[in-house]
């Protein structure tokens, strides 16, 4: 098996050993350099710029010697990769045509040198760039060379291999208002690779890591840039050998620089994520810009590895790293914000909402409070109702008691059992027989007293389902399913965790803290059967449905990326690697796909809900998605 069936390509950046002018030692160390790549089964290499003479040759780039043994080393390397067919490298070098010099970048694989990209924006601020030597691409006499008999393309390359299109900007020309880049990826190219002879200054790196950052996300695509290490001549400048490798706007790796020995970061690129992205985007129109695209076919064999080189995270949905309360800050405005306003817009001076001492009631009502506050509303005008019924237990009953007692609302206690019983004896139901219709009639006779409570103190019902129930239908149809506004509709499961426990630790203490600490930790549960002989939560929703962790990843891979269930399947065992096995990651999957297309009529009808992250079950703005669409296709692939 191989990553390159699941949409992989592995590709690394390397910044070699280099001296001023020394073609054959700087050959010499890009073999080296080759060569270790085949044992990383690395598919794609990127040198830097002017790799095979050095970017600080100043003058000597006006000498005939070096420029026929910069030309004559090509012809070396190209040998050097013929038995290797898994591998394709770019490498740079000046190029003469008739009276003018070209920077250049050399493609070359297993079937010889494939194309030449010049470089089109010149710059006069740093070695190996200047217009002083070198003439730009629109310059070029022609966009066919000679080299060993056999004619070469040169100009706006994108090299089509069957894992991904591969195309070269140099250095600079990443810098530019109207990048070639830009062109590239409107006629489909992939990657971008960048050659680069970047010169150390204090705060070029970062500002560098940005730039590649940004330009990946905003071309949805990878980036890999190389550039020239501390063997340039330091006349004027240092060189810092920094490489980087960039995947829509995730940086993946990038090397310490600085280094007298050679470097080479490598990772796998998400080929099949980007185009998913590019496909829902709707900007990428091969009819924009300039159409001086010379595309050219190439062959590269598949590699053998299924190891992903890369991290992928088990919990997408959730913030990290630098900017992860920034992240969750902004989440929970968007959801206190967009209830503000709808309570605004209907003149409401009162909201209800069922307190269960569950999570998601929880978070709702935190949300709540917040846009009460926000409008200077009293909290008094929040209705918080607790229903105990059949499977209430007392950690959650005496949590949503202790919550809204902490957050000043008003709190209502109303009991289901007598009401649910009369219905049973209406409908003629054994009160012993736990079925659907048993946990059913409890979530229908709750949402019931929501709805008439809030007439009667003219408000409105603030739903507080979460979106992970929404995509398996884990609801209740006009029950738990309904309200006037679902403020948790948008948010997964994992993240209103994440939310609600980010908000214990940042905005409560006291006895509020507590209980929002000890509601973090209480299993998932609707509470509609009968707790155990303890006293304890006996319906665990995760038993019945699964791990909503792998839920949630489900959900991400295959309606962010548009992800196939082999796909899934393969990036799920990488990221939840020793915690569950493939015969549980699978099973669970065909639960996922089994409930997502029969439950859509739950969602074709869920009430208005603020988007909060980057997929959306909306069936006005996010899924539109027929109720009545066949999944067996899905499952199928998974047997």
């Amino acid at each position: 098996m191989s990553i390159n069936k699941y949409g992989f390509i592995r590709v690394a950046a390397c910044s070699p050993k280099v001296k001023v002018a020394d073609c054959d030692f700087n050959v010499s160390q890009i073999k080296l350099m080759i060569d270790e790549a085949i044992e990383k089964d690395v598919q794609l290499l990127v040198f830097p710029e002017l790799s095979i003479t050095s970017a600080s040759c100043g003058d000597l780039f006006y000498q005939e010697i070096l420029q026929i043994k910069a030309m004559e080393s090509l012809g070396l390397l190209a040998q050097h990769m013929k038995n290797k067919p898994s591998l394709m490298i770019v490498v740079g070098l000046p190029l003469r045509i008739d009276s003018l010099l070209f920077n250049v970048a050399a493609l070359i694989s297993s079937e010889g040198i494939l194309g030449f990209v010049p470089k089109s924006n010149l710059s006069t601020r740093a070695w190996g760039s200047s217009e002083r030597w070198f003439a730009s691409a629109k310059e070029l006499p022609t966009s066919v060379l000679m080299f060993d008999n056999k004619a070469i393309p040169i100009g706006n390359l994108i090299a089509r291999t069957p894992f991904a299109n591969i195309a070269i900007e140099i250095g600079s020309d990443i810098l530019h208002p109207m990048s070639i880049a830009s062109n590239l990826v409107l006629h489909g190219a992939d990657l971008i690779c960048n050659l680069s002879a970047n010169f150390a200054q204090m705060g070029s790196n970062i500002k560098l890591k940005e730039l590649i950052n940004s330009q990946s996300q905003r071309l949805i695509s990878a980036y890999i840039f190389s550039s020239t290490g501390v063997g340039e001549s330091t006349t004027d400048s240092l060189f810092s050998g920094n490489s980087f490798i960039s995947d829509n706007g995730e940086m993946l790796c990038s090397s310490n620089g600085f280094s007298l020995d050679n470097e080479m970061i490598v990772s796998d690129i998400d080929v099949l994520a980007l185009r998913g992205d590019r496909l829902r985007s709707g900007i990428f129109v091969s009819s924009v810009g300039n159409n001086d695209i010379i595309q050219i076919d190439c062959k590269l064999k598949d590699i053998k590895d299924n190891n992903l080189n890369r991290i992928i995270s088990d919990s997408p949905f959730i913030p990290s790293g630098d900017f992860s309360d920034e992240l969750f800050q902004e989440a929970y405005n968007i959801q206190t914000h967009a209830l503000a306003k709808r309570i605004s817009h209907t003149g409401s001076q009162s909201v209800v909402i069922g307190v269960s001492g569950g999570l998601d009631s929880t978070l709702a009502l935190l949300v709540t409070v917040k846009a009460f506050d926000l409008l200077q509303m009293p909290r008094e005008n929040i209705y918080g109702i607790t229903m105990p019924g059949f499977g209430t237990t007392d950690r959650t009953y005496n949590n949503a008691i202790e919550l809204m007692k902490a957050l000043g609302v008003t709190s209502k206690e109303i009991s289901i059992r007598d009401a649910v019983i009369q219905h049973f004896k209406d409908i003629n139901h054994d009160i012993d027989k736990h079925d659907l219709t048993y946990e059913n009639s409890q979530a229908r006779e709750r949402t019931q007293i929501l709805m008439d409570y809030a007439g009667k103190v003219n408000g409105f019902v603030v739903g507080t389902g979460n979106m992970s129930e929404l995509a398996l239908g884990w609801a209740t149809y006009n029950g738990d399913h309904m309200s006037m506004y679902a403020v948790n509709a948008g948010v997964p499961k994992t993240l209103v965790q994440a939310i609600t426990k980010w908000i214990a630790n940042n905005d409560y203490y006291g006895l509020a803290k507590r209980a929002l600490d000890d509601i973090v930790n209480t299993p998932y549960s609707p509470e509609l059967l009968p707790a155990d002989t303890n006293g304890d939560i006996a319906q665990k929703t995760e038993h019945f449905i699964g791990p909503y962790e792998l839920h949630d990843f489900f959900l991400y891979r295959m309606l962010r990326f548009g992800d196939n269930p082999n796909r899934i399947l393969f990036i799920a065992l990488k990221a939840f690697t020793g915690k569950y096995n493939e015969d549980e990651i699978k099973g669970w999957l065909k639960v996922f796909y089994r409930r997502f297309f029969s439950q859509q009529f739950k969602r074709s009808c869920m009430p208005d809900a603020p988007q909060v992250v980057s997929v959306s079950l909306s069936p006005r703005s996010g899924l539109m998605m027929p109720s009545d669409a066949v999944g067996q296709m899905w499952i199928n692939q998974l047997d």
